[in-house]
């Protein structure tokens, strides 16, 4: 048992997450060179809740986790069915706002086998600021959650602060920082990894936060000021380093339809577990579990929303 599983239900959540909220909208069948001033037909279309923050928020949710979400999205049609969205999974929405005048952000991705173009129009997920959050309700839960760190630059100048006052106030915080589109990698991030407790890349963002050639090189740069890593290594499984501990979690093997929010489906199934008490070993095989549950539908929900499938997938598969 973890440390995190005492006083389990002495707070009204588990978890609470700041983040970014916006649909994903999945174009298949494109080239990967495409041309321009030409017209391409692709050979099929999804539109599904997006942002790497809503993802993990909606699928931790459905897995049984007690999850407070604080996002903004913009008063129009989009942001409804993002909030519909999160409404059926069973967060708590009572610090989500819909914000007047501004847009709901929106993804394209164009999967190409294993690789994808993803486009972003942010709109309003850049605007949440630090002075917007309840700290009351932030620490009504046992553990802090950040994602797509680079792209709420609105938080930015407030997260030191924010992050030291959680920890002073007794909670827990991990960090999935996602990919960087400036490329910079560094700023803000310098300022907050000595106060992250568990930290959740992918083995490219090791790399970029390591600033490190190979991913043993970055493990060894990192261990020393984070306790706990998890490593998401697609189709060879999970790493984990607890201090000098370094240890390969396998995957489970499936047929894919895309991996759009594999990443975030991991979070979800590593951080229910790892709330629920589970060592970080068994955290991981969890999270390799929802990750590899997610790929089955297209983008990053549906899969777990998809209630027969969940659940059979999940006792199949389950943690003995």
């Amino acid at each position: 048992m973890n440390a995190n599983s005492k006083n389990n239900h002495r707070k009204p959540l588990d978890i609470c997450i700041v983040g970014e909220t916006n649909l994903d909208l999945v174009l298949y069948g494109l080239p990967e060179e495409m041309p321009v001033e030409r017209e391409l037909l692709g050979s099929g279309f999804e539109m599904t809740l997006g942002g790497s923050s809503s993802i993990l928020t909606h699928n931790l949710a459905v897995l049984g986790t007690r999850v407070g979400f604080v996002s903004e999205v913009g008063n129009d049609a989009m942001g409804d069915i993002a909030q519909d969205y999160l409404k059926g999974s069973g967060v708590d929405l009572s610090h989500f706002r819909q914000k007047a005048g501004a847009k709901t952000g929106v993804t394209l991705l164009l999967p190409h086998g294993k690789k994808r173009h993803i486009l972003t129009y942010p709109g309003v997920m850049s605007e949440l600021r630090v002075e917007d959050l309840d700290f009351a309700y932030l620490t009504s839960a046992r553990h802090f959650h950040l994602s797509s760190l680079f792209l709420q630059t609105g938080l930015h100048p407030g997260l030191p602060q924010l992050f030291d006052d959680l920890k002073s106030a007794g909670l827990t915080v991990s960090l999935d920082t996602n990919d960087d589109p400036t490329g910079a990698w560094h700023g803000v991030l310098d300022q907050l990894l000595d106060k992250v407790d568990i930290l959740l890349p992918n083995e490219d963002e090791l790399l970029q936060i390591a600033d490190a050639a190979t991913t043993e090189q970055a493990l060894d740069k990192l261990a020393p000021r984070l306790p706990l890593i998890v490593v998401k290594c697609g189709t060879r499984g999970a790493l984990v380093q607890r201090g000098k501990e370094r240890k390969w979690v396998p995957p489970f093997v499936v047929e894919p339809v895309d991996t759009i929010g594999a990443g975030d489906s991991f979070n979800a199934g590593f951080l229910n577990a790892w709330l629920a008490g589970e060592d970080p070993m068994r955290a991981a095989t969890m999270g390799n579990l929802t990750g590899a549950l997610s790929t089955l539908r297209p983008g990053g929900v549906e899969a777990h929303r998809d209630v027969s499938l969940r659940t059979q997938f999940l006792g199949t598969h389950a943690l003995s």
